[in-house]
């Protein structure tokens, strides 16, 4: 698969994986991760978050489950200290309708460019090393309960927010947006847990 591939803005990760969208009737979760690059943590773990997070896609039944096991994945890879990500052929090969994913990155465009003004470097001592760990272990435990979530109406939508915003602060060294993802993650904890 590709090297570490550099995204500059959402905007531009959204655009890549939309003309994969355009050019295919079915995209399959494989070419989406050769597009990133395996060893492109902060994109790939924004990939699953925006997925969720989207009602076209997210909404769909077993996506967010499918989408819990990729994270899940990736972070338990990430901890062990692997360069490279790997996943199983059966996720590798789950596909989504192109239209569905051009339909869903629509939606997301307006939102994408709002927040591409917000990204800048800030904080950055809180995402280095030993923080990339601390992420990967809180979207593990993200990661272990969106299938359950999947019961609970809205709350994958939620994780797929956490999610997309632990991505973002990887990808724009953003230590300030990493603060905001973990408040985020404990508010979501808390309104699941009162809701079940």
């Amino acid at each position: 698969m590709n090297e570490q591939k550099e995204f500059q803005s959402l905007q531009e990760l959204l655009k890549r994986i939309q003309k994969l969208s355009q050019e295919e009737e079915n995209i399959s979760v494989g070419e989406i991760i050769e597009m990133v690059g395996d060893r492109s943590y902060g994109p790939l773990l924004l990939i699953a978050g925006l997925a969720t997070l989207a009602p076209i896609i997210g909404d769909i039944p077993g996506m967010p489950t499918v989408l819990g096991a990729i994270v899940f994945l990736f972070s338990v890879q990430l901890l062990f200290g692997k360069e490279h990500f790997w996943l199983p052929k059966v996720l590798l090969n789950r596909s989504i309708s192109g239209k569905k994913l051009d339909k869903g990155i629509q939606w997301l465009e307006s939102p994408a460019r709002w927040i591409d003004k917000l990204l800048k470097p800030r904080l950055r001592m809180l995402v280095k090393d030993t923080a990339v760990y601390v992420i990967a272990f809180v979207c593990l435990m993200i990661a272990s309960v969106m299938p359950i979530m999947e019961f609970v109406p809205f709350s994958a939508n939620a994780a797929g927010a956490a999610l997309t915003v632990f991505g973002l602060a990887l990808i724009a060294r953003d230590g300030l947006l990493l603060v905001l993802a973990l408040i985020l993650t404990v508010a979501i904890a808390v309104i699941i847990i009162s809701v079940i």
